[in-house]
């Protein structure tokens, strides 16, 4: 496990790519994001993909991106996992983030998940320049069970994973009105470092997000 240092980062993440209107809705609605999740790759109807050019306004306005992989439905099995892993680490790569940062497995409660695929998404990053992550539901759906059969099964997916926790959902709110961190959790030990607690603005197509300093000091 990581040793444990908590100071707290607010931003954002959006399926929609990051444009001056965007950013200015943001902004003048919420306050400036430390960071922006966003989507490695285009998936129709579901999210855009990020560009050079997204990458480069993004850090323009002083902000750092939380690289999130979604190009797949289901997350089970040990080569599917593999597969997926390596496919988000191309990807990172050719977009040139940082070496060092954290890519999230975006795995929504309503996927089927299990330990075999969650093993394999971090033996496979372990193996490369980046780090593993997920995005996941401790509450609903299977995310829990699975993260905590790999993680029991695996030192290396307990020492070297954070979860990025869909759960609760309080609500959206400025930079200057944050909740206090308090993610959902698995029921077993677990690197928890971020915190979606505002889903689907009604200002701007965003939603919310704390994440501890650690985390933040570690994306690209």
């Amino acid at each position: 496990m990581y040793r444990n240092r908590r100071s707290i980062n607010w931003g954002v993440d959006s399926a929609a790519a990051v444009t001056q209107e965007l950013y200015e809705c943001v902004t003048s609605s919420y306050g400036q994001p430390d960071f922006w999740g966003r989507y490695l790759t285009t998936i129709e109807n579901v999210s855009d993909g990020l560009t050079p050019e997204e990458i480069r306004y993004i850090r323009d306005q002083g902000m750092k991106i939380m690289p999130i992989y979604n190009n797949f439905s289901e997350a089970v099995g040990e080569r599917a996992g593999g597969v997926a892993a390596r496919n988000a680490i191309f990807q990172a790569r050719r977009l040139g983030i940082g070496e060092g940062s954290f890519v999230f497995a975006n795995i929504e409660n309503f996927f089927n998940v299990d330990a075999a695929w969650i093993t394999a998404w971090v033996d496979t990053f372990y193996m490369s320049p980046y780090r593993p992550g997920f995005y996941g539901d401790p509450v609903e759906g299977g995310f829990n069970a699975a993260y905590c059969e790999a993680a029991a099964a695996s030192e290396n997916v307990g020492q070297q994973a954070v979860i990025f926790s869909a759960e609760p959902k309080p609500g959206t709110s400025p930079k200057n009105r944050i909740p206090r961190y308090n993610p959902a959790r698995p029921d077993c030990d677990a690197n928890v470092w971020a915190w979606q607690y505002g889903r689907d603005s009604e200002v701007c197509p965003i939603d919310t997000v704390l994440m501890e300093t650690r985390l933040y000091e570690a994306l690209g």
